[in-house]
């Protein structure tokens, strides 16, 4: 029987180091602002007709506390996984990114982030490998789930890039705001991306067993060849 999954990439919320376009990395104790908390409330509303099985988050806090809201309300525990943790920015942690903008080294991360390694940190590379090793992951534990996971801009953005099929030389064109959410479906692991950086109420994701649209699916996708195929619809309201 074919299995769809779909996965919600939702970046944390706003926190003062966004504010004050400041680098946060991986520094400890970056929180939620006043807007960064009121958004995470605002994900409750907006995912309230999606039929959630788990939610996942990065370690850091400002993620877990983008994430607990939600899970309040769905009763469902917060699981870190460290897969969606952000980039290791390595020396540039907390520097002002109007600073950062004057080195020659961000030309690199620009234009060529694919060759770029962050000063004693990671390379964007290493990020995207993990991050959609992270996603596979999921993918294969919740068959036929809706599955939230909150992680950061980055970590989002090289993660579509690699589902778009895109190079991570161009990943930096994909634009994913706070509290933003981007959709992955993946019917019998094949991938498709439903939305990216959305921040009003989303269609209505579903997964049912209907024997006549899986053989004429209506929401554009091929035939699975399965008269008892699980498929996915996505009505718009």
């Amino acid at each position: 029987m074919a299995d769809t999954t779909f996965i919600l990439l939702i970046r944390h919320g706003e926190n003062e180091y966004v504010a004050n376009h400041k680098l946060a990395g991986r520094t400890p104790g970056v929180h939620l602002n006043d807007r960064g908390r009121a958004q995470a409330e605002a994900l409750v509303k907006l995912l309230e007709e999606q039929p959630l099985a788990a939610i996942y988050s990065s370690p850091l806090v400002r993620c877990v506390e983008t994430a607990r809201p939600l899970a309040a309300a769905r009763n469902l525990p917060v699981i870190e996984e460290p897969a969606f943790l952000e980039v290791d920015y390595g020396d540039w942690h907390g520097a002002d990114l109007r600073e950062l903008a004057k080195l020659p080294e961000w030309r690199k991360v620009q234009h060529t982030p694919s060759t770029f390694r962050f000063p004693n940190g990671e390379s964007l590379r290493e990020v995207q490998n993990r991050a959609v090793a992270g996603v596979e992951m999921v993918r294969q534990r919740h068959p036929n789930e809706v599955v939230a996971v909150f992680a950061h801009g980055d970590v989002i953005r090289t993660t579509l890039a690699h589902y778009l099929g895109a190079p991570l030389d161009l990943f930096q064109r994909i634009v994913v705001q706070t509290a933003s959410i981007s959709v992955l479906a993946f019917h019998d692991g094949a991938p498709s991306i439903l939305a990216m950086n959305w921040t009003a109420t989303l269609p209505k994701l579903e997964i049912k067993t209907d024997p006549a649209a899986a053989a004429h699916p209506t929401d554009g996708s091929a035939p699975s060849g399965d008269a008892t195929a699980v498929i996915a619809t996505a009505e718009r309201r």
